[in-house]
Formats: structure tokens, sequence, C-alpha cells
């Protein structure tokens, strides 16, 4: 069954849009010669090919949902009860998620600041600075009124009749917060949340999101009201895949995933949830020893005062491992694993390592790269710009049956576009590290000496080099 698993297969084809994590995507192949194939999960996992894992994140997804709700219903009648509480929870998600962005601009500003902030990011006219300042200060008098829209429009021509029409027109009451956010040209949210720190300078995020959910309700009043289904249908779409993502999260975690949250969009599959090296190793770790996990130990024994009266040894009392995923799903990531370097990405490390009578030490591994950047695209698909936030190259691997570690290069910020090293560096890293982890492997030392620590960290730093 697991090999039937392994050898399902899957189209590599980039042309496909996705609806995910909350809009529409497209993902690419590491080659554009893989575009064009249909390979099994096994040869994708062997020569990192990307879309086949989309496609199959997208299975568990679907797996997900139709296990706990019927979605094809769902979607299908608008007047199902169901719907309201979804679009709920989307319209409190997302208003949560606007806030904690506004709450990065205005925070550890002062009131004067702030409004500063928010003013530097719209274009000022009398109707829109009214509207503004008629929330932000709805008990200011006329004549403070007067004095700011001066302050910021120092040349526009203001009779106090239109002055006083434009202070009764936006005060107090006649206007909901959506309506008067839109009459300023800025987001609901971020004029609450001006508003809402002016009054309580001092808040927390937590108390500002805790405070906000009347006005996070009201500011989505509009989804619960228009004609279009296909607006309703799309945000319920991301509340599905975000519930799927939550139960894929508690399964996974049951394998060993280390992580607290798992990012809800297919391009998780592809490493976007932010790996760490050490937790790849573990999990490393768990396939090797046959899906058990092991309590990790820096420190074996500890020898103090000897030949005193005060000698003390203390020594790591055996602990039990927790299995965290069968035996034989262990076993068949041990053999795909072992593709990858028998005639895939990390195909390089064949022969590099031998045992002690001179064949080959099994080993396994899997590569990936990453060239983590923010993208503005035009009309067309045109790209406008692009902002290298940094690149990453990874080998997590096992060598032979008692040896698993994880290799990184690592150039984070602007620095990053001017290197294009792929996965292919941290495995020649290992390569060339064979003449100093060879005799370990070989059982002829079981702990690393002190006086090998330069030569492993030279090797280090040359990958990162």
């Amino acid at each position: 069954m697991l090999d039937a698993a392994l050898d399902r297969r899957y189209s590599a084809s980039p042309a496909e849009r996705f609806f995910t994590g909350a809009g529409m995507h497209r993902f690419g192949n590491f080659r554009r010669e893989d575009d064009g194939r249909i390979p099994t999960v096994r040869e994708s996992l062997r020569e990192s090919i990307n879309l086949p894992f989309v496609r199959l994140m997208r299975d568990l997804v679907s797996y997900s949902t139709y296990e706990t709700i019927n979605s094809a219903e769902l979607l299908g009648d608008d007047k199902d009860p169901r719907r309201q509480e979804y679009l709920t929870r989307f319209a409190d998600r997302e208003g949560s998620v606007f806030l904690q962005r506004f709450w990065k601009k205005y925070r550890n500003k002062t009131a004067e600041e702030r409004i500063e902030t928010f003013l530097h990011g719209m274009r000022p006219t009398p109707v829109r600075l009214a509207a503004v300042h008629r929330y932000l200060m709805p008990d200011a008098e006329r004549p403070v009124f007067d004095s700011f829209l001066k302050q910021h429009l120092p040349d526009a021509d203001l009779s106090d009749k239109k002055v006083d029409a434009l202070y009764t027109r936006y005060g107090p009451g006649v206007y909901s917060l959506p309506d008067q956010a839109y009459i300023a040209r800025t987001h609901p949210l971020d004029l609450w949340l001006l508003g809402y720190l002016i009054a309580h300078p001092q808040a927390t995020l937590s108390e500002v999101v805790a405070d906000s959910r009347a006005q996070r309700q009201e500011v989505y009043g509009w989804l619960f009201r228009s004609r279009h289904k296909s607006a309703r249908d799309s945000r319920i779409r991301i509340m599905l895949e975000v519930e799927a993502f939550t139960d894929i999260h508690r399964r996974w975690q049951r394998l060993g995933y280390p992580f607290d949250n798992l990012v809800p969009s297919l391009a998780t599959a592809l490493g976007s949830s932010g790996d760490r090296p050490a937790a790849l190793a573990e999990l490393m770790g768990i396939i090797l020893n046959d899906g058990v996990r092991l309590p990790s130990v820096r420190i074996d024994n500890l020898h103090f005062a000897q030949g005193t009266p005060y000698e003390t040894r203390m020594g790591l009392a055996a602990g039990t491992g927790k299995r965290m995923m069968p035996v034989e799903v262990a076993r068949a990531l041990q053999d795909a694993l072992a593709n990858v370097v028998e005639g895939g990405t990390a195909r390089r490390l064949q022969g590099s390592f031998v045992q002690q009578d001179g064949s080959a030490l099994r080993m396994g591994g899997k590569t990936g790269t990453g060239d983590n950047r923010i993208q503005s695209v035009g009309a067309g698909g045109r790209l406008i710009s692009s902002l290298a936030l940094n690149r990453t190259a990874t080998f997590v691997f096992y060598l032979g049956p008692n040896h698993f570690g994880t290799l990184t290069a690592y150039v984070p910020g602007r620095a990053a576009d001017s290197f294009r090293f792929t996965s292919a560096l941290p495995v020649q890293t290992l390569k060339g590290m064979a003449p100093i982890l060879q005799p370990y492997l070989q059982g002829q030392n079981t702990l690393c000496r002190a006086d090998d620590l330069p030569a492993l960290t030279s090797g280090m730093l040359s990958a990162e080099n």
C-alpha cells in the first residue's frame, strides 16, 4: 500500500492557478524541463519537483475538508445557516490580520506621530481631512477643527461657511465607520485603530484585538448583504482551508512535526512554514529510528571533584522513546530518501562514505533550495520589482544506521541577490567532510574529540562562505 502511494502520479505542470492562502497563486518547478512530466511521488521526492507536492497537499486539504463537512453543499446553498458562521469567522480572522498590520505602523509612537503617520499615507483634501478629524476627535471644538485643516491644507481657500459645513456634515454619528473610512479613502480598521490608540495610548495589541470584535464585524457587513454570492463563496473557501490546515497540523504533530502552527496555504508543501535545521534533523532521526522519537541529549555524563570526599558522578538515566509513525512508514521513507542519493539531487554523494569492509554505506536525504523574495507584479503578469529577503539551501540526511544531521547555507537580506547557490552546496560540503566523519561512522570513535572541532568548524565555514 505504501509503495502504491509512493508510485502515485501527479502532474508537474505549472499552468494551473491555485486558490489558496486567501488568493490565487502559481507555483513553478526548479527545472523547466520537468514542467511537462507526470512523475510519481517517489520520483518527485528524488528529483525535487515542486508541483506534484502542491497537488498532493491539495488532496490532503480536500480529504480533511470532506471528512468534516460537505463543502459542495455548503457552497451550493446560499441560505445554508452554516454559511453565516463561516463568514463571521472570516471577518473576525481577516480583520485581526489587518489590525496587526496597522498596529506595527503605530507602535512606539506618540499620539501626534501616529496621526502624522496616518496622514502621510493619504492624499489630503478638505473632505477627507474633515472625515478623519471628526472621527478621531469627535469632541473637538470648531477652532481646533479649523486649525487642523489649515495646518494640513495651508494653500486651500476655505471660507468659514465651508469649514462649518464640513464640521457639521461629518460629525459623530452621521456616518458609520465603513462609510466614514470610505469618505476618507482609508481602511476602516486603520481609522478605528488610530482613534482607539488616541483614547487608549498605552493599549496592547491583545487589548486592541479584544476590543475590536464589533468593529471587525461592522467593517465586513457588506459581505453579508452583497447580492454577489461568489464573494461569500470565496471567503468561505478561505475558512474551509484554514480549518483543514488546523486538522492537518494536528495529524502532523502526532508524526513529530515540531512547530506550533501551520501556514494555511498549499505553499506549505514547498517548505513555506520555515523549517528549522534542528527540527529537520530531529525528523530524520525519527525516520532513521524506525518511527520512534528518542530524547535529545547534549551531555551524557558529568564527573565532579574526583579523588575528594565530594566526588560526584552524574549519568544519563535511560529513557524510553515515543513512537511517532508506524515502522513500515519510516522504512518506506528511508528507501525513498535513499533514492535521492542513489539517483537524485544528492547523487554526488554516491560512494563518498564506506563501511569497514569497503562497501558503500547506505545513506539518504532530501535537498531543498529557497530563494525567498517579495515580488510586485503588474497587469498581464509583468514583474515590476523583486526584493530579496534571503537565500537558503539545505540538505537533511542520514549516514548509515546510526547517524543523521542537516547542513544549511544561508544568506540574509538583500545580499542574497548576489548569490545563486543551490542545495548542491551543502551536499558538496558534506562530501568534503567525509574524511573527518568517516572514523566515527565506522565505529572507531564514539565521541567527537575536542581537537576535531576546528576541522569540523572549518568545514561549516567553508559552506557558509
